[in-house]
């Protein structure tokens, strides 16, 4: 396989950046990373805008695996789902091996003219 993975890997990774590069997405993983576990009204308090917004928000967390839910009662209990994000970073750390490699080779190839001059 590819340094660059699957289709589906990399649909997947494409999940959870475009998730997480919203500023209001990435403090609601990260209050829910250092709790452990929040509702969309507790984490209301923490994000300034309005529950029904926190609500689309962890759905669109929750669809790139980065966030589960399960119900207590009346109430939907939020995590974090450390497992997708992970993926991603072993994912950007083969891509940037990759470009090191690449780079690294043009280097070489640029001394080399160089020396050849």
């Amino acid at each position: 396989m590819s340094p660059r993975g699957s289709p589906a890997m990399i649909g997947a990774v494409d999940d959870v950046i475009v998730a997480i590069a919203d500023p209001t997405r990435w403090r609601l993983l990260n209050t829910l990373a250092a709790r452990g576990q929040g509702t969309a009204t507790t984490l209301a308090t923490e994000v300034p805008v309005s529950r029904p917004a926190i609500v689309k928000h962890l759905g669109i967390l929750d669809r790139a695996g980065l966030v589960r839910s399960r119900r207590a009662g009346r109430e939907v209990l939020y995590s974090v789902r450390p497992g997708r994000m992970e993926e991603t970073a072993r994912w950007m750390s083969r891509v940037a091996w990759e470009w090191d490699t690449r780079l690294a080779m043009i280097k070489r190839i640029a001394e080399s003219a160089e020396e050849d001059r």
